[in-house]
């Protein structure tokens, strides 16, 4: 992801107050908080940022559009590690020196049990109306199969109208579309920072549309509980931060489960965030996409959608996708849900450029409606996977001193590298991802994220044991210092922007 850059007000956490983690249960990390405690010096860090994402663009390209230079800096500026990774990407057999990825968030433990499903015979079905045309918003038959499948595993209070579902190629269509129909040019959206990086450029690349960061930290202070938590006060702030500099904010993004964090919004805080926006007139984009992926089972995951009553019904707009969930990121499907009947039928329309084939949505439907198979057969085999990669991959992270945050769900662990770093600088974080890259391994750094603290990387799990055995023994083989460190670029070193995956 490119870099926002930020007027600093004061100098980035460097460590954890001991105190400011007692109380909590395991399940928000392992070590947090053991090292040291703030200086009496520091500053707390800045509580929001408004981003320029083309502040530092530059292109020479004659042969492209202001708009087609902008977004060839985007792809250029952002893809690096994940272009080095399909170049030498590990394969056991034929390149078992290639990189091992630990940094895209994509579910590879269950390709079994999808690919038996998706060869039956009642997922092949081909007939003249799924070769044609059909209605934007998607084939009535897949969107009452999503209506269904959304009130049962969202747990709504009512069934949930099919009138209300729109269906488009993924939640980055979706991102784009629900900016781009609901601001403004250069109007904004709030979002909880550090966030999926990729949003930024959903948001602005078609709309134009900018993210304000409400920037969370590592430290409990008196405004939060646990480490990096939200509240509707760092909102307010940040809200009031974006209005004094002549920012108009339109909505606010919540990503529940979180990614990176992996953290979980109770019904109530839920509630107060909802809450919070009806009193500004802020639309609400909710990204659900791991809702399913919850695989510890003291987690009391709630969505959105089964909240008995929504503060603004019509501001508020949930997403989710089989991307996550069943493990399908290339299949490249998802679904919007809003009473708002204007803003369904605006991203309808966009449908036209985002829209899925008639036997995708065929499939899709069959597979929505075997609630037996999902139910019985993929979700609890899902969960015991990813609960066994989790369970061997923290072991590794304890059995190496290293803090780190998780809730049990998702499929990554947000990993406290800092102490790693000579100089609390993303400089230094650079340099570091770098060495693991050069050793084979791919992670995402924390600036991909808008992490305002050096030194946080995503690390994700969900893959095959061999392969995170692998990976995980060259994590360690970095951390003790037992690789070379290769000579970085200075494109390298000055292009913070780099690295940021799925």
């Amino acid at each position: 992801m490119f870099t926002l850059p930020q007027k600093e007000s004061g100098a980035p956490t460097t460590c954890l107050d001991p105190a400011s983690t007692q109380g909590l249960g395991s399940n928000y990390g392992d070590g947090l908080g053991r090292d040291c405690a703030r200086k009496p010096d520091q500053k707390l860090p800045k509580l929001y940022g408004v981003g320029d994402p083309i502040a530092t663009f530059s292109s020479d390209s004659s042969h492209l559009s202001s708009r087609g230079r902008i977004i060839k800096w985007f792809w250029d500026s952002a893809e690096e590690g994940y272009r080095t990774y399909h170049m030498d990407e590990y394969d056991e057999d034929k390149n078992p020196n290639g990189i091992i990825n630990l940094g895209t968030s994509e579910n590879k433990l269950c390709f079994d049990l999808l690919c038996r499903r998706l060869s039956q015979n009642d997922m092949l079905q081909v007939e003249p109306s799924l070769l044609q045309y059909p209605d934007w918003r998607g084939h009535l038959f897949l969107r009452e199969e999503v209506a269904r499948f959304l009130s049962f595993y969202c747990k709504s209070p009512a069934p949930l109208n099919p009138e209300n579902v729109v269906v488009l190629n993924g939640c980055a269509s979706l991102f784009s579309a629900l900016a781009t129909v609901l601001c403004e040019v250069g109007e904004a959206f709030l979002i909880p920072a550090p966030y999926y990086g990729a949003i930024t450029q959903h948001v602005y690349l078609y709309g134009n549309i900018r993210l304000v960061c409400v920037y969370l930290d590592s430290e409990v202070t008196d405004l939060d509980s646990h480490p990096f938590q939200l509240t509707v006060e760092k909102l307010e702030m940040a809200l009031q931060g974006a209005n004094s500099e002549g920012v108009k904010v339109k909505g606010l993004i919540l990503i529940n489960p979180q990614n990176p964090l992996g953290d979980i919004y109770s019904p109530e805080e839920l509630q107060e965030y909802l809450e919070f926006a009806k009193r500004h007139e802020l639309h609400v984009m909710v990204d659900e996409v791991y809702m399913l992926s919850v695989f510890e089972e003291f987690v009391g995951y709630r969505s959105v959608l089964s909240l008995e009553r929504l503060p603004d019904p019509q501001r508020t707009h949930v997403m989710w996708a089989a991307s996550k969930d069943f493990g399908m990121s290339g299949l490249r499907f998802g679904t919007l849900y809003t009473e708002n009947r204007d803003v369904a039928t605006a991203v309808a329309s966009l449908c036209r450029y985002h829209g899925l084939s008639g036997l995708v949505q065929y499939q899709m439907a069959q597979l929505l409606r075997d609630h037996d198979w999902i139910s019985q057969v993929y979700l609890p085999e899902n969960h015991a996977r990813l609960k066994a990669a989790h369970t061997y991959v923290s072991g590794e992270l304890r059995d190496l001193g290293i803090p780190f945050l998780s809730r049990g769900a998702g499929f990554f662990i947000w990993v406290d590298l800092r102490k790693y770093l000579p100089e609390a600088t993303f400089e230094e974080e650079m340099l570091l991802w770098r060495r693991f890259l050069d050793n084979k391994v791919l992670l995402s750094f924390g600036k991909a994220f808008e992490c305002k603290e050096p030194g946080w990387f995503r690390l994700v799990f969900s893959d095959k044991a061999h392969r995170l055995h692998l990976g995980m023994q060259r994590v360690r083989r970095v951390l003790e210092g037992k690789s070379q460190m290769a000579e970085v670029p200075p494109s390298c070193q000055t292009q913070e922007s780099r690295g940021q995956h799925s």
